[in-house]
């Protein structure tokens, strides 16, 4: 109930330049304009449209605010431009459509390209955000994990070689590749296992299962330095 209020709130936010805008227009000027006017009028409410649906093109992340910056930048300086030469086409009512036509066509023309040149680059850097986040989810899957089995440690001992392999994961490299992934997905199991040792308080087992994270680890950071 809260987002639909406040989904009809944006909207009819946007919608106060729309209405303000053609009462203004048409109390002004009336419904009889040349050519020209009417093509500035239909290319001020595109340009209009494009900036409220900008926000819905920009690919979801979790640096969709940085991302979205430039294209509404972009989108805003043009609907800005559109507007002013606008202003200009309603006040001269040129009757040389043509010219208006071809001013507004090259400006679309810039920004379209502005727009799609911007929507690539997000694209690839989206994509790199997100294979960073992957390659990050190892490390901190397995640091939480084994911090939390840490905390849960009385013998002095054990906390030590839990410590051990917390400082070894912890440190890995973030870059990962699929090579590794095997090594990867067999210690974030192991610690699972890890958890079900001292549940049982069976420490004979803990032990293999530690001396085993820390083989699949210390194998996955090899491979990635070699690389």
């Amino acid at each position: 109930m809260v987002m639909n209020r406040k989904t009809v709130l944006w909207a009819l936010l946007d919608l106060v330049f729309l209405v303000v805008f053609n009462i203004v227009f048409f109390v002004l000027g009336g419904t009889k304009h040349e050519t020209s006017v009417w093509i500035a009028y239909g290319f001020i409410h595109f340009a209009y449209a494009m900036l409220l649906i900008t926000p819905f093109i920009t690919r979801r992340s979790s640096a969709s605010s940085v991302l979205g910056f430039p294209l509404y930048s972009v989108s805003s300086i043009y609907f800005i431009i559109c507007f002013l030469v606008g202003l200009v086409v309603f006040v001269a009512h040129p009757a040389a459509y043509k010219a208006v036509m071809i001013i507004y066509i090259v400006l679309t023309g810039i920004y379209a390209v502005a727009l799609i040149s911007n929507l690539l680059a997000n694209e690839s850097t989206a994509d790199s955000i997100e294979r960073h986040e992957i390659e990050l989810r190892y490390i901190k899957d397995a640091s939480i994990k084994l911090k939390r089995i840490m905390e849960r440690t009385e013998d002095k001992k054990t906390y030590k070689k839990v410590e051990q392999l917390y400082d070894l994961i912890h440190s890995s490299p973030a870059k990962s590749n699929g090579s590794v992934r095997r090594y990867e997905l067999a210690v974030l199991q192991l610690i699972d296992t890890l958890e079900d040792d001292f549940d049982r308080n069976d420490m004979v087992a803990a032990t293999m299962t530690m001396d085993e994270i820390k083989q699949n680890a210390s194998e996955r950071n090899r491979r990635l330095i070699v690389r």
